[in-house]
């Protein structure tokens, strides 16, 4: 088999084949290859004409079809499938030739095989590509780590495959060392997950408090999505609730189950910011709804507790009961995205990644799940002042949020005092009064450690650490 091939995809189920056809379409030769070889022979003939590729029906066929430096993405389940063909594949490369894993690997593994690759001079890119099957085929975007010099041969091809946003840019940009781009992509599935939760809590609080239908909500949805929520997710968020059940005639929402399924990477991204020491509350909130809303067992044994009914406005205060909502769901969507570029800064510090938080921002503008008309502003935020310590602080975010404050305090009123919960918006409100308070109780906090095990403190008014003699005469004496 001649060395035609610019570039191959091994694991050709759905997010590998729309990738290949993907590449194909922009006119790359792709290798293809599955473990399930009619698999292979099944896109061939059904894609053929979409471009140029060379199925490959063993790994050895695979490799010998690949130019040098021989790019070869992985497009398998994450974890031990992974390792398994990264085993299979690595014998038959040579220094300079690279692996791609595509997949949703955690950030840890990723580091873990590029550093035994590169003692075998094989570069290995963990690549965070979002935008699900739709993105894969028509350009998604596109987080890969690696080396420097790994990008400079795979970057251009990634570049024409990418979503290309408002402006024309590409939709990838390397954003670090090792496990930088699989870290990144971590931390844009939990902000996915704190913004699908903020969504979902919008929709509660209009059905419930303001005593709208489905249809009305898909209608005020659309309305926001023309103004600064404008995103994908709102926008299909429309569409769901717009959507009507052909069996039963019922709104398509009320016919599903009210549990929702979670893969990992929301659950990572809340576990890796307890080891940073991170606050990400309201990404934490949202894995936390899911869980509990897979808990039947529990929630059934629970309806019959005490608690007050909901009571649907009357017209004129519901209309303006939403648009409170919609100034409480953007403030708690601006928190939501600020505690995920903390985790990332964070991650990029203490793993010396030096991610650029602007490049990111722009690249998740396109292509992306979490796509959003006000990531050119979050760039724009980054960009003027690199060293950006929080959104927040930026002034005009800063003052967005001081607009909506009040609206977003009377809408948790609204939801405590009619029993619906939303922990989303609750935790990214006591999130930004915990940043702005004077004094927090971590204080009280410190003495009571210092008194039950002599774990000490730093006072206000000099330098040292410091303990109490509890136990005595309350004398307080130098750590």
């Amino acid at each position: 088999m001649s060395s035609t091939a610019q570039i191959g995809v091994t694991g050709l189920a759905v997010m590998g084949r729309n990738l290949a056809r993907n590449f194909a379409r922009n006119g790359y030769t792709v290798a293809v290859h599955n473990r399930t070889a009619s698999r292979t022979q099944a896109l061939v003939e059904e894609f053929g004409d979409e471009g140029d590729f060379v199925a490959a029906g063993t790994a050895k066929e695979f490799v010998a079809a690949l130019e040098r430096p021989r790019r070869l993405v992985v497009m398998v389940k994450a974890g031990e499938p992974t390792d398994a063909v990264i085993a299979e594949f690595a014998p038959l490369l040579e220094p300079g030739d690279m692996i791609i894993d595509g997949g949703n690997a955690h950030f840890a593994d990723t580091r873990r095989r590029e550093r035994e690759l590169r003692e075998h001079g094989i570069h290995f890119v963990g690549t965070g590509i979002s935008g699900g099957e739709e993105g894969a085929l028509h350009g998604p975007s596109i987080m890969p780590g690696g080396s420097k010099e790994s990008y400079d041969a795979l970057g251009p091809m990634l570049e024409r495959i990418a979503a290309k946003a408002s402006d024309g840019a590409p939709c990838v940009t390397h954003v670090g060392p090792d496990g930088a781009g699989h870290f990144v992509k971590m931390v844009h599935n939990g902000i996915e997950y704190a913004d699908m939760q903020l969504i979902g809590e919008a929709y509660q609080l209009l059905r419930e408090v303001a005593g709208y239908s489905p249809a009305r909500i898909a209608d005020i949805f659309r309305t926001w999505n023309t103004g600064r929520l404008d995103s994908y997710l709102i926008e299909i968020t429309a569409e769901v609730l717009s959507h009507v059940d052909a069996a039963t005639g019922e709104p398509f929402v009320d016919v599903v189950q009210d549990r929702a399924e979670q893969k990992g990477t929301g659950r990572w991204t809340v576990q890796i910011a307890l080891d940073l020491g991170v606050p990400v509350s309201g990404i934490a909130e949202a894995v936390f709804a899911r869980s509990l809303s897979g808990h039947t067992a529990l929630r059934e044994a629970s309806r019959g507790l005490a608690g007050p009914k909901a009571s649907p406005l009357g017209e004129a205060e519901a209309g303006a009961f939403a648009d409170r909502v919609e100034q409480a769901l953007y403030a708690s969507k601006i928190v939501s995205y600020t505690q995920g570029f903390h985790e990332i800064a964070a991650g990029s510090e203490e793993y010396g990644w030096n991610v650029d938080l602007g490049a990111v921002s722009a690249i998740w503008r396109g292509g992306c799940i979490i796509r959003a008309a006000f990531l050119d502003r979050i760039r724009a935020a980054y960009d003027a002042r690199p060293g950006l310590p929080s959104l927040l602080a930026d002034e005009t975010f800063a003052r967005e949020i001081a607009a909506a404050q009040d609206d977003w305090r009377e809408v948790l009123v609204a939801a405590t005092r009619q029993g619906v919960p939303a922990p989303g918006f609750a935790a990214a409100l006591a999130y930004y009064d915990a940043l702005r308070a004077e004094r927090l109780p971590a204080a009280l906090t410190q003495g009571q450690r210092d008194y039950f095990g002599a774990h000490t403190y730093r006072r206000t008014d000099r330098e040292g650490a410091f303990h109490t003699l509890w136990g005595g005469d309350r004398s307080e004496v130098p750590a």
